[in-house]
């Protein structure tokens, strides 16, 4: 009886992560509801796994979880460098972009070089 109150509390969030997902104002806020989905979906299999009485279920849902992990950096590092890829590392001067290293710009060089 407990498994399937928390599969329906479950089942209810989810719901609530897909309103989050469709009226999300921006895109990290649909990553997060994208991630948030994945990790209920994994609660789901293992409460259902017990509903079942196949423990068998929590493996699944351990290699979902992995998935689902994998898939949410491999989507943040697209929208960051707009690859998946192999980032390019060096200009031509031989020193790496402080964009593409992680650091941030400072913004008197941002866009334009700095007016003598």
């Amino acid at each position: 009886m407990m498994f399937a109150v928390a599969a329906v509390a479950l089942f209810v969030a989810m719901i609530l992560v897909m309103v989050r997902l469709f009226a999300g104002p921006t895109l990290y806020d649909r990553v997060l509801a994208v991630n948030s989905f994945g990790t209920l979906t994994v609660l789901l299999i293992g409460v259902f796994g017990f509903l079942t009485e196949r423990p068998d279920f929590l493996d699944i849902a351990l290699l979902y979880a992995l998935i689902n992990f994998v898939g949410t950096i491999a989507i943040l590092k697209f929208f960051r460098y707009r690859a998946i890829g192999d980032v390019p590392r060096e200009r031509a001067g031989g020193d790496v972009p402080r964009e593409r290293a992680g650091g941030d710009v400072p913004r008197e060089r941002a866009g334009t070089e700095a007016k003598e």
